[in-house]
């Protein structure tokens, strides 16, 4: 395959990802599927926005220059066409590691939030964070010292769950076209390599 459109295919697989993970994190300010009274009850994490700003905005650009990669060659250089489809690729692996910060940041931010648990109403009547260390995952017991938001422990591990996914294959999709755009760098689009030459 041709690495403009090996480009082209990882983003279009990108799309779906960064729309979900969008989505994920808007969900995460309504705690439980319902609308929180004050704020500064929610998890500290969703203010975060890992899903909106690391797995969403961050990746809309890598997602644009990568469907865009097939057809731009840098208006060619050295009056070669090739030879500036090279220097459109160089530039997709920038964007890549932009994108795959981005969807580092959103897998972290998960990960901390995975291991916290949420916040909620605890049993002595206070907002916290009553959890230890991902305590609550292996032992569902814990649950009921969360008495606020209703069903927030799975809806807040069910949403970052997904967001930490989603930032798993965004880095994989965006690893995958630094080193794609690293080959069409040096071979050019298709073809052979020797830049300003008459390789393709």
């Amino acid at each position: 395959m041709c690495t403009g459109s090996c480009a082209k295919c990882l983003g279009g697989t990108l799309i779906p990802f960064t729309v979900f993970g969008f989505l994920a994190n808007v969900l995460l300010f309504f705690p439980g599927g319902r609308v929180i009274d004050d704020n500064d009850n929610l998890s500290d994490e969703v203010w975060f926005f890992g899903g909106i700003l690391g797995s969403g905005v961050l990746m809309i650009l890598p997602v644009v220059v990568f469907l865009g990669l097939k057809n731009n060659d840098c208006c060619g250089c050295c009056g070669n066409q090739s030879c500036g489809k090279r220097c459109a690729m160089f530039s997709s692996t920038i964007f890549a590691a932009v994108g795959f910060l981005g969807a580092g940041y959103s897998f972290i931010i998960s990960a901390v939030s995975i291991n916290k648990g949420p916040k909620c109403l605890t049993d002595n009547s206070t907002w916290g964070y009553p959890f230890d260390n991902g305590d609550y995952l292996s032992d569902k017991a814990l649950w009921s010292k969360c008495q606020e938001p209703a069903n927030v422990i799975p809806w807040n591990l069910s949403l970052f769950s997904i967001l930490l996914v989603i930032g798993i294959i965004q880095m994989l999709l965006c690893a995958i076209q630094v080193i794609n755009g690293l080959l069409g760098t040096l071979c050019g689009d298709c073809q052979s390599c020797g830049c300003c030459g008459s390789g393709g």
